[in-house]
C-alpha cells in the first residue's frame, strides 16, 4: 500500500485527490496539511510514503519543505503537484530535492502514475520536462536573470508580478512586511530592475506569471 500525504491550502484540491485515490486499491491517503508548518508535523507524524506538495503555501514553501525533508533524510518521495507551469518552478523544485513534478492540469490517469513511478522507482519526469533538464546541464547556456534568486525571493517576485503588495504578500505567507520588503529590495538589487512594473514586465515576458 502506497501511504499518501496531501499538502496543498485549497480544500477543493484536497478533496478532489483524495477522491481520485479512493478508488485505488494500492494507494491511502493517510493525512492532508493546508499549511507547511501543519504538513511538516503530519510528515514526522506518518513518515508517508509519498508526499504530494503544492509550492505555494502559507508559512513555509513547499521548497522549504523539500529541503527540510531531504535535509533531515525523511525517506518520503515527494511529488510536487501545482499550478505553475514546468518553465517557472520545475528545475528549481527538482534541484532542491523534488522527485517529481506535475502540474495541476495534469489528468487523473498521469497522476496516479507518476505516484506509483515514484514510490517504485523513484523519480518521475515526464518527456517535456526531460527536455528542460537536459537543456539545463547545458554548460553553455545562458542563466536569466531569475535563476540568480534565492527560492524565497523568486516567489516573492512571481507575486509582485502578480499584482500583490508587499503586505498582501506577507498576510500570504505568513511573514512580517519588514521580510518581504528585503527579500524585494534583494531580488530587485540582483536582478537590476528598479520597481515593481519592471519586475512585472520582466515576469510577463520570461512567462513566470499566467
Amino acid at each position: 500500500m502506497i501511504r499518501v500525504l496531501i499538502i496543498d491550502d485549497h480544500t477543493v484540491v484536497r478533496e478532489g485527490l483524495k477522491q481520485i485515490f479512493s478508488d485505488e486499491s494500492d494507494i491511502e491517503v493517510v493525512d492532508e496539511a493546508r499549511t507547511g508548518d501543519e504538513g511538516l508535523a503530519k510528515i514526522e507524524k506518518h513518515r508517508p510514503d509519498v508526499i504530494l506538495l503544492d509550492i505555494s503555501l502559507p508559512g513555509k514553501s513547499g521548497i522549504e519543505i523539500i529541503r527540510q525533508v531531504k535535509n533531515q533524510k525523511i525517506p518520503s518521495k515527494i511529488l510536487v503537484l501545482t499550478m505553475y507551469s514546468e518553465d517557472q518552478y520545475a528545475i528549481r523544485v527538482l534541484k532542491s530535492g523534488a522527485d517529481g513534478y506535475l502540474t495541476k492540469d495534469s489528468a487523473s490517469a498521469e497522476l496516479l502514475s507518476a505516484v506509483r513511478q515514484i514510490y517504485h522507482k523513484g523519480k518521475y519526469i515526464n518527456p517535456s520536462l526531460a527536455i528542460k533538464l537536459a537543456s539545463e546541464i547545458d554548460d553553455h547556456s545562458e542563466k536569466s536573470l531569475h535563476e540568480r534568486l534565492s527560492n524565497r525571493e523568486f516567489q516573492v517576485m512571481k507575486m509582485l508580478a502578480a499584482g500583490k503588495t508587499v503586505s498582501e504578500i506577507a498576510l500570504e505567507l505568513n511573514l512580517s512586511v519588514k521580510t518581504i520588503s528585503t527579500n524585494r529590495s534583494r531580488l530587485l538589487e540582483k536582478t537590476g530592475l528598479r520597481n515593481n512594473a519592471e519586475v512585472m514586465k520582466y515576469a510577463m515576458k520570461n512567462g513566470l506569471v499566467e
